[in-house]
C-alpha cells in the first residue's frame, strides 16, 4: 500500500481497504528499516503517530473525516509541534522542545493527519543539500553517494523513499523545488 499516492492512501482509507493504525503502522516500519541509511528523520514519533492514528480511525468510523483525516506525514523540523523536539538541525537546539505548536503544523493535525516525525536539513533551513544539519547528511534515495538538495532534503528523502505519505517543507529560494527535482517526487509551493 505504500506505492500509493495521498489520494490513492484517501481514497482506501476511506473505501475502508485499510486503517489509519494500519497504514502507520507500515510507514513506521519502513522508517525503522531505512531512516539508518537514508537519514531522513531526525525524530520519529511512534507513540503520538499510532495515536493520532487511532483517533483519526475513530472520527471515520463516527463518519466526520475530512480528505486528510488518518493520512501519515511528516514535517520538516523546524516547525514547533508543541511536546516535541524542534531542532532545526541545530546542535544548539538539540534538546528543546517546542511550547507551542506552529500554525502548519496545527492546521493539519485539525485536519487529522498523523505526524511521523520530523525530517533533517540544512541547519536553520541555510542551505541546499542538507548536507549541514547537526545530524548528518540526507542521502537521496535513488543513489545514496548524491544529496536530495535542500533545505528541505530530509522531507524530500522521506517521501521519495515511502518513508511518509507527504512532508512538509519551507522554501525561500528553491529549498522545496530543488529536492522535489533531486529526488523525483512534487512539490507544491502555496502562492
Amino acid at each position: 500500500m505504500l506505492d500509493k499516492t495521498l489520494t490513492q492512501l484517501a481514497a482506501g482509507l476511506a473505501r475502508g481497504d485499510f486503517s489509519s493504525v494500519e497504514l502507520t503502522q507500515a510507514y513506521l516500519e519502513r522508517i525503522r528499516q531505512h531512516n539508518a541509511d537514508l537519514n531522513a528523520y531526525i525524530s520519529v514519533t511512534d507513540d503520538i503517530a499510532l495515536a493520532q492514528a487511532a483517533t483519526a480511525d475513530e472520527h471515520r468510523a463516527a463518519g466526520n473525516a475530512s480528505s486528510l483525516t488518518g493520512l501519515p506525514i511528516a514535517h520538516k523540523d523546524i516547525f514547533c509541534t508543541q511536546g516535541v523536539r524542534t531542532s532545526c538541525g541545530s546542535r544548539m537546539l538539540d534538546n528543546f522542545i517546542a511550547p507551542y505548536e506552529s500554525t502548519v503544523t496545527a492546521r493539519l493535525a485539525d485536519a487529522g493527519a498523523v505526524m511521523l516525525g520530523k525530517t533533517n536539513l540544512d541547519e536553520f533551513a541555510m542551505g541546499s543539500s542538507t548536507e549541514s544539519s547537526h545530524y548528518g547528511p540526507t542521502r537521496n534515495p535513488w543513489n545514496r553517494d548524491t544529496v536530495p538538495g535542500g533545505s528541505s532534503g530530509g522531507s524530500a528523502t522521506a517521501v521519495a523513499a515511502r518513508l511518509a505519505a507527504a512532508a512538509t517543507g519551507t522554501d525561500t529560494g528553491g529549498s522545496i523545488r530543488q529536492p522535489a527535482a533531486f529526488t523525483g517526487i512534487t512539490g507544491l509551493k502555496p502562492t
